[in-house]
């Protein structure tokens, strides 16, 4: 029988891949800097093949080296899957779930879905993480998430997903001018357009949605969705936000307008994305039952009347 390797020495090998350094791998794995050397050694021995070049000042990981990293982290997370599906066969929907968030949806969202999902499911606790998509999908591809809620169109690779909505992207500008009830995207000043900076996926869907391609770098650009409001008050220019964003009142107390688009108005999806041997079927479905329900709720506001009302500057 062929020799195998361990999920421990597999283990080694991908914190060595991300650090670069075997004192901080083996920080990274609680075990000495010998332990993790010695660990990878055998498992080189095992696979017959060199995995890392060791120099006097650095690490570099072979070609091969790089692919059996790629393997191994799906290796691992199939792994934890496994533990989980028998840790969890007495009560599905209990104990730490991982979830990551883009930064355009988890302050919209997330403050009316997670005090649901507690108050159905009270043994179920969150670990929260914020980032941009593709480190949060690279995250649960290697196990570190369990689940992650992001806006499409993205790629997804082979990670199970479930769109639960759409929504449109509402145009906000500045007062001052007079403007039709519903903008059309063919009239939209592209060169007045603000934008999230590179790697926020709104940023993409934004330039979709109005039929623009990518612009160069030193055009402003705005670092959260925030700073972007902050930028369309100083008068800057104008930008695109999700229409969760304007239920949630990110523009409360501001003179901003914020419009619909005439139709085809550009959209986003909200998904909820896990790996296909995710062992958390029960949360995901009740997770994904929760945000569609908080979702349908806050359709019953008005939003067209209520933006218009409160952000229509006094005369």
């Amino acid at each position: 029988m062929t020799n195998l390797p361990s999920l421990r020495q597999l283990g080694y090998l991908v914190a060595l891949s991300q650090r670069l350094n075997f004192t901080q791998a083996a920080q990274d794995c609680f075990v000495t800097q010998s332990t993790l050397s010695a660990g990878i050694m055998e498992l080189e021995s095992t696979l017959n093949a060199r995995l890392v070049e060791r120099e006097r000042h650095r690490v570099v990981m072979t070609d091969l080296g790089l692919q059996i990293v790629e393997r191994a982290q799906a290796l691992l997370a199939a792994a934890e899957d496994l533990a989980q599906t028998a840790a969890r066969a007495a009560d599905p929907l209990a104990g730490m779930l991982r979830l990551g968030v883009i930064p355009t949806i988890a302050p919209f969202l997330l403050p009316t879905v997670l005090p649901e999902m507690r108050k159905r499911h009270p043994a179920l606790q969150f670990a929260l993480r914020e980032d941009l998509s593709a480190n949060l999908l690279s995250r649960l591809e290697n196990g570190q998430l369990d689940f992650a809620l992001i806006a499409l169109p993205f790629e997804l690779g082979n990670l199970m997903s479930r769109e639960l909505f759409n929504e449109e992207l509402w145009l906000v500008s500045p007062p001052g001018k007079k403007q039709p009830k519903r903008q059309s995207i063919a009239n939209l000043d592209s060169e007045q357009l603000l934008l999230l900076e590179e790697g926020h996926c709104l940023r993409g869907h934004t330039l979709s949605g109005c039929g623009l391609t990518p612009r160069s770098s030193h055009a402003p650009e705005a670092t959260s969705l925030f700073t972007l409001v902050q930028m369309i008050e100083e008068g800057m220019g104008i930008g695109l936000l999700p229409e969760m964003t304007l239920r949630a009142g990110l523009l409360k107390n501001s003179t901003l307008i914020a419009q619909p688009f005439s139709a085809p108005a550009p959209k986003r999806g909200i998904a909820l994305v896990a790996r296909a041997s995710t062992s958390r079927h029960e949360a995901f479905d009740q997770l994904c039952e929760v945000i569609v329900a908080q979702h349908s709720r806050s359709q019953a506001t008005k939003l067209s009347s209520l933006s218009r009302r409160k952000n229509t500057p006094q005369k």
